[in-house]
């Protein structure tokens, strides 16, 4: 994890004992940090699919002899004709962003009631179970 440079009291990290409204702060700092990590994997996946689409530009226009003037096809070679196996790895990439945009901007804290709740079912399942 990256340094935390922003002035706060010393009491106020994620580390502080929970008190109060401290869980709370500490949940926001968290998806504060998820949300900038978000943004920074997206963005360079975003370039990495960019480069790699030039380069598979750059290999089918040579391979082809020139733009794609009769279409795609999965053999490589034909004279006019670009192989489409850019939509495998960019597919991929699309996938995996969407999921980890759900997992940081969808999924919720978990929250004190929640706890207490399992707590709480984990206490009765002990009790039927002696």
């Amino acid at each position: 994890m990256l340094p935390d440079f922003h002035d706060r009291p010393d009491d106020s990290g994620l580390d502080a004992p929970v008190a109060g409204g401290q869980l709370t702060r500490q949940q926001a700092i968290r998806q504060i940090e998820r949300r900038r990590r978000f943004w920074i994997r997206a963005t360079t996946g975003t370039l990495l699919m960019i480069v790699v689409a030039v380069i598979w530009a750059f290999s089918e226009y040579h391979n082809a002899g020139g733009w794609p003037t009769s279409g795609f096809s999965q053999s490589s070679g034909i004279s006019h004709v670009w192989n489409y196996w850019i939509i495998y790895p960019a597919i991929v990439w699309v996938l995996l962003t969407a999921g980890d945009a759900f997992r940081v901007f969808w999924r919720k804290p978990i929250t004190e009631s929640e706890i207490k709740r399992e707590i709480d079912r984990q206490a009765g399942e002990q009790k039927r179970a002696a």
